[in-house]
């Protein structure tokens, strides 16, 4: 799927006021996608903010040495932003996705654009630019600062490089292709450090995270002859071993990683109430197709979703969907 970049630029290059918002929960392609095409607006002479529906996850702030990205009601109300003019989502086409700043999406007049690489999507009410064959957003962003003639700075660069890298598993991924190491080739050469990306990403766990790690690695429960593999997270864990929800951001690989499992699940209970899930897969069955099933999105090897109710509600509705889908 190609990307009208011809009418992506005449958006850009006619418009001043720019808001930036993707997902709620976001990972490091939202946010390195959010600052990065940030940059290229800035070098574009245009006016930015880049509001999210929840807070940076505190092991993601690296990514933001600024403090550019502000959440909904903790950093900026929603009456502060009626003088935008271009509303953009990168990462996320789904309302369910969006949390606090669909409301605005919904009541706002600017020109509302997506940026996206999922296959999964909502009606937003904009106008999309989507290539569900690219390994990240932040890939598109790459392809937006070239259309718009803007020159990567390692300022741009990093963030992008750490999106992209993160949502190919550190380019291990099925969806990394000889196109996605020219794109991190050109980032490197931007000025993006692949070495204190990765520490900054994987070498500062507090301890609390690795307590959590132990308590996901002690419930995986294996079936179907092991192809299958399963775990859970509690609210009540957080409080006892230290860890903080963001925490729990790429645990379930914990359960893929088990030699002659296919797909894998992990259930997060939220602070609030209901389970996040989290789909791995390695084999025909897709994940978005099963996250779609609880409302949710996302790629065929990879997606999530939201679901209430309690874990002995919650677990078997999950687990009878997955099971036959492997069956």
């Amino acid at each position: 799927m190609s990307i009208n970049w011809p009418t992506f630029v005449d958006i850009i290059n006619s418009n001043q006021n720019f808001l930036l918002t993707s997902h709620i929960r976001p990972d490091c392609d939202a946010l390195g996608s959010e600052l990065g095409m940030a940059g290229v607006l800035d070098s574009l002479g245009k006016d930015v903010r880049i509001v999210n529906g929840q807070p940076t996850p505190p092991n993601l702030a690296f990514i933001d040495p600024q403090n550019r990205i502000q959440a909904i009601a903790h950093d900026v109300k929603l009456e502060e932003l009626e003088d935008i003019e271009v509303l953009m989502v990168l990462d996320t086409s789904a309302w369910a996705q969006l949390g606090p700043m669909g409301d605005l999406i919904r009541a706002t007049k600017a020109k509302k654009i997506i940026l996206d690489h999922h296959v999964s999507e909502d009606d937003l009410g904009a106008e999309p630019f989507k290539n569900t064959t690219a390994e990240a957003t932040g890939r598109l962003v790459v392809e937006a600062a070239e259309h718009l003639g803007v020159k990567l700075t390692p300022e741009i660069a990093t963030p992008l490089f750490a999106a992209v890298a993160t949502d190919t598993g550190w380019y291990r991924f099925k969806s990394t292709t000889s196109g996605t190491y020219e794109i991190a080739a050109k980032l490197v050469a931007a000025g993006a450090e692949p070495a204190a990306i990765y520490a900054d990403l994987y070498e500062r766990d507090t301890l609390g995270r690795v307590k959590l790690r132990g308590e996901v690695l002690t419930r995986i429960t294996l079936e179907l002859d092991g192809k299958l593999a399963h775990t859970f997270i509690l609210k009540e864990d957080f409080e006892r071993t230290g860890a903080l929800p963001s925490d729990t951001e790429d645990l379930v690989n914990l359960a893929l990683g088990i030699v002659g499992t296919q797909v894998a699940i992990i259930l997060v209970e939220q602070v609030d109430g209901g389970f996040k899930l989290s789909f791995r897969s390695r084999s025909h069955v897709d994940c978005s197709q099963l996250a779609e099933s609880f409302g949710g999105g996302g790629h065929k090897a990879a997606a999530g979703a939201f679901i209430e109710g309690s874990l002995d509600d919650v677990k078997p509705r999950v687990l009878d969907v997955v099971r036959a889908a492997m069956r």
